[in-house]
């Protein structure tokens, strides 16, 4: 009987993941894989000038064309891949925690300090993403441009306020329930009661949070590359990769669709694989704010 339970639950949780899910994750599954396999694959290093005849188009040695370095281009977005990921990833998730800290903090407090963190937090979410981001690099200095680190803190600045503001609207609508009052009567410390009572009931907003927002950070990550503020050449990033090559588009057009296409695809795999988990966990995802 158990058995058969079991398998019955399997059956329904399948059922309910729908095809959108599925082939979202299978194609999230092959960019992870060309991430931690990408070195590995490529036929040659991605910085190796000589691999072929420069701006050549595509052909089965070179996929994606030559640049005018004479570099693979599929080589060099092969062993790009895993940086993009984490760079998404990482930025996120610390956007992701510090935003909800300070959302529930907000809802927490209440009155003139949660007026206080709102007036800030909707002073930064008017700030357009890309000026916000430019203005962060730019005030970090030259010492730090294209650093890895200082990508994954600007995506978390641009991240944070959003997901604070989320968070709150979360926290407030379990603040008034009785195990919260119990713990401050209590006398819990007021992380205690945040870390323990909050936190734990808004876990489900929070994971569809992180996955909405890793959805858009890969087009951050490239678009800061393609304006030169991001990760600095040689190294292969997707962005920085179609801004050295959007000057041959016309004599070889697949070595800005090769990385555009990858780009997108994980993209698009991220927002299909959202909206299945979205559905699973019975939360709704509202893009039209973002």
């Amino acid at each position: 009987m158990a058995r058969r339970t079991r398998t019955a639950r399997l059956a329904l949780l399948w059922h309910r993941t729908g095809w959108s899910l599925r082939i979202g994750a299978l194609i999230l599954l092959v960019h992870l894989l060309v991430a931690v396999f990408g070195p590995w694959l490529a036929s040659y290093d991605p910085n190796e000038m000589g691999s072929g005849i420069p701006l050549s188009g595509a052909s089965w040695a070179h996929p994606f064309g030559v640049d005018q370095l004479s570099r693979d281009i599929f080589s060099r977005v092969l062993n790009g891949s895993h940086i993009v990921i984490i760079l998404s990833l990482s930025g996120t998730f610390v956007g992701l925690t510090v935003g909800a800290a300070i959302g529930l903090f907000s809802a927490y407090m209440g009155g003139w300090v949660d007026e206080l963190i709102q007036r800030t937090v909707e002073a930064f979410v008017s700030i357009p993403f890309i000026v916000l981001g430019l203005l962060a690099v730019y005030a970090a200095g030259p010492e730090s441009a294209g650093k890895p680190a200082l990508m994954v803190l600007v995506i978390a600045l641009l991240y944070a306020p959003r997901v604070a503001r989320m968070a709150r609207s979360a926290g407030l609508d379990i603040i008034t329930h009785d195990y919260v009052l119990a713990a401050r009567l209590r006398g819990e410390r007021v992380w205690s009661v945040i870390w323990f009572e909050l936190a734990p009931n808004v876990i489900s907003t929070l994971i569809v949070e992180f996955a909405v927002r890793t959805a858009y950070a890969p087009a951050l990550v490239a678009t800061f590359g393609f304006l030169g503020f991001g990760i600095q050449p040689p190294t292969p990033e997707w962005g920085s990769i179609i801004s050295e090559n959007r000057g041959i588009f016309l004599l070889s057009p697949v070595a800005v669709l090769g990385p555009g296409a990858c780009l997108a695809s994980l993209i698009v795999a991220v927002n299909m694989v959202t909206e299945g988990v979205s559905r699973l966990i019975g939360q709704r995802v509202e893009i039209a704010s973002r």
